[in-house]
């Protein structure tokens, strides 16, 4: 327990809709905690996409197909990125399922799938563009992330991610993942720019 100072009106919560009101509240005041001057450097965005795109949950079938459930809301805040052409973007993720792909193809942004080393992957990636670390913002969930989010110029997690990405991470999103918190990433990254 500890004691956080806000800058916003006190609420209680109690209720799961308690909860709700306060993530509205954080919402709307569209403040990351982070500088103005690091959200405006960053040049380039990878995400993972178990826990970050996705509610990190899977359906598996009868016949062993699984899918996953993604945000509409998070779909149009990563358009608004990738139109303004600000940004490299990329999905970046362990897994082998081709639902990483098709969401990618989906949302027209560059993937790398199967990837045990993201460290190694990103290396190269970044510099195939010219790019280090610094100007890079990784949004990671899990410990798989932990490395990665290490050396990014930036780093950002979804509310709900494992308790020591929480504890690393520059920048905890209001949301969970797949529920809006890649929305609120674009919104505050969009606001950041056109200041």
């Amino acid at each position: 327990v500890a004691l956080c100072p806000v800058d916003h009106p006190p609420v209680e919560i109690d209720t799961l809709q308690d909860l709700a009101i306060c993530s509205q509240l954080v919402q709307s005041q569209q403040h990351s905690g982070v500088a103005l001057n690091r959200l405006q450097r960053v040049k380039a965005i990878v995400m993972d996409f178990d826990g970050v795109h996705t509610d990190n949950l899977v359906f598996t079938d009868q016949n062993g197909v699984e899918s996953v459930r993604t945000s509409r809301g998070d779909g149009m805040g990563l358009s608004m990125l990738r139109q303004s052409g600000r940004w490299h973007m990329m999905i970046l993720s362990k897994e082998r399922n081709s639902v990483v792909r098709k969401r990618a193809e989906k949302l027209q942004l560059e993937v790398y799938h199967a990837v045990d080393d993201k460290v190694e992957a990103l290396n190269r990636w970044l510099a195939e563009r010219n790019l280090g670390w610094d100007d890079l913002l990784y949004v990671g969930n899990d410990t798989n992330d932990q490395a990665a989010m290490e050396r990014a110029g930036l780093s950002a997690c979804p509310s709900d991610s494992h308790p020591s990405i929480l504890g690393m991470a520059d920048w905890i999103l209001p949301l969970p993942g797949g529920k809006g918190a890649l929305r609120s990433l674009s919104d505050i990254l969009m606001s950041a720019v056109e200041k």
